[in-house]
């Protein structure tokens, strides 16, 4: 990313134009801009809906895994934040004909003329090649479902990605059967008869609990068992959800039961910002919560922590966390300080007066940390996002203490981990990693969406 300064070099009298970062650069002054650098992304695109969105969630395709070949498609869910609760929606869409990022070569800038002799023709085969790659237009396909309130967060079930779950601002969770839709972007010719056969069914939620009574954030599918959902609330009450198996989807799909509510040592700061399932323990999940805390549970001992421990001693709120995917006594959290942390599970006592020492801790982030989530097939890898950029750590890395790698700026180090930084959005909430495409992540800020494929992956 470049800083595009407004003010004229002196002796040149153009603009002067500076690397930027947002963990050592100062804040943007007005009337300054920043500029991408294109080398730095493999693939770029954005999207400027008409209403932000503060959550999003992938929906899996049937496209294959591990993909690499462009142009690239996805499929995602993502909910509104309208100026009204009546004009809110649940949003289903389809992004195709993703090109690779076009980076304009000497050649490209002069023109022709400076190349008469056609000393470059040894590639033009391999250019024609590629040109597929770089000349499409991207196209957006998308339905929208009525949605009353505010989205706060959405989640995709994973085992069954035709159900979409949602957190509304006016205290109710919601299921959505989007099958229909996502027939219908594949191009099926039933899909879209069905669809438009029964748009009310397919339209409105086909399941909405209001048992919490306030509004919430914190949601997860477990990937350990399918149909186990959780849901938390604002005043500390976290509600476990079971799938009826063989059940049409209605008012009866789902079974729910108030099993935690706030626990004796956090009452003043209850609130359950974020959950997740163990990737191995259908029984097991664990809870962030305002105050500092994380806990955790398992269900077959309700109404009680199996551990919890006050990670944050300032009192910080811990605002995100994830639990590694591949090496299960891992958890990262984001804190509302900006520290993003990992944990060794097995360090975390009985004893809620101890504080565990942290595998990992970077201090680096000015703002608080909104986002984070374990790559899915590279178990040292995280994504992790707060409110003026996405980053990507690589904890694989060990720092040289014998060498002076020059991260040292401002009082602020930065940590040989850190392997990408992407900003120029306006407060990002929300990075994922694509399940199905190579080193691709999409976030989601107040600008709008962003998906990238980073030089470096």
């Amino acid at each position: 990313v470049e800083d595009m300064n407004d003010v004229n070099n002196e002796e040149e009298g153009e603009d002067v134009v500076h690397s930027w970062n947002p963990l050592t650069g100062a804040p943007l002054e007005p009337g300054q801009k920043l500029e991408m650098d294109e080398s730095a992304y493999k693939m770029h695109h954005s999207l400027t809906p008409e209403w932000p969105a503060l959550s999003f969630d992938f929906i899996k395709d049937q496209e294959g895994d591990f993909r690499t070949r462009f142009p690239h498609s996805m499929i995602c869910a993502a909910g509104t934040q309208a100026d009204r609760p009546d004009r809110n929606s649940l949003v289903i869409m389809k992004l195709s004909d993703l090109s690779r990022t076009k980076i304009e070569t000497e050649d490209d800038i002069l023109g022709e003329e400076y190349n008469p002799d056609g000393d470059d023709d040894k590639d033009d085969e391999a250019d024609t090649d590629n040109e597929e790659e770089f000349d499409l237009d991207p196209v957006l396909e998308h339905f929208q479902l009525r949605h009353y309130g505010g989205v706060n967060r959405v989640r995709v079930w994973p085992q069954m990605p035709e159900i979409v779950a949602t957190w509304s601002d006016v205290g109710k969770v919601h299921m959505y059967d989007v099958s229909g839709v996502l027939d219908s972007l594949s191009g099926s010719r039933s899909g879209v008869n069905k669809f438009a056969k029964n748009s009310k069914k397919n339209k409105e939620p086909f399941f909405v609990y209001s048992g919490h009574g306030t509004e919430g954030y914190a949601m997860d599918w477990s990937k350990a068992k399918s149909g186990n959902f959780a849901t938390g609330d604002c005043e500390g009450n976290i509600h476990l959800w079971s799938h009826r198996e063989g059940s049409d989807w209605n008012t009866s799909s789902f079974t729910v039961a108030p099993s935690y509510e706030a626990q004796a040592d956090n009452l003043d700061h209850a609130s359950v910002e974020d959950l997740q399932w163990s990737p191995s323990e259908a029984t097991v999940l664990s809870a962030a919560e305002c105050g500092g805390y994380v806990r955790i549970y398992d269900t077959r001992a309700p109404h009680r922590a199996m551990l919890g421990h006050k990670i944050h001693t300032n009192g910080s709120d811990v605002n995100v966390l994830s639990w590694n995917p591949h090496v299960s006594n891992l958890l990262a959290t984001g804190g509302d300080d900006g520290v993003l942390s990992v944990w060794d599970l097995r360090n975390f006592s009985g004893q809620k007066d101890t504080t565990p020492a942290p595998l990992a801790r970077f201090t680096c982030h000015k703002t608080p940390i909104t986002s984070v989530e374990w790559h899915p097939t590279d178990e040292s890898m995280l994504a992790v996002s707060d409110d003026v950029g996405s980053y990507i750590y690589d904890l694989s890395i060990e720092e040289d203490e014998d060498e002076d790698n020059g991260a040292h700026h401002e009082d602020v180090d930065v940590p040989p981990q850190l392997l990408f930084v992407h900003c120029g959005s306006e407060q990002f909430k929300e990075v994922h990693w694509h399940p199905q495409i190579t080193s691709c992540l999409t976030t989601t800020a107040l600008s709008g969406f962003t998906t990238f494929i980073p030089s470096n992956l």
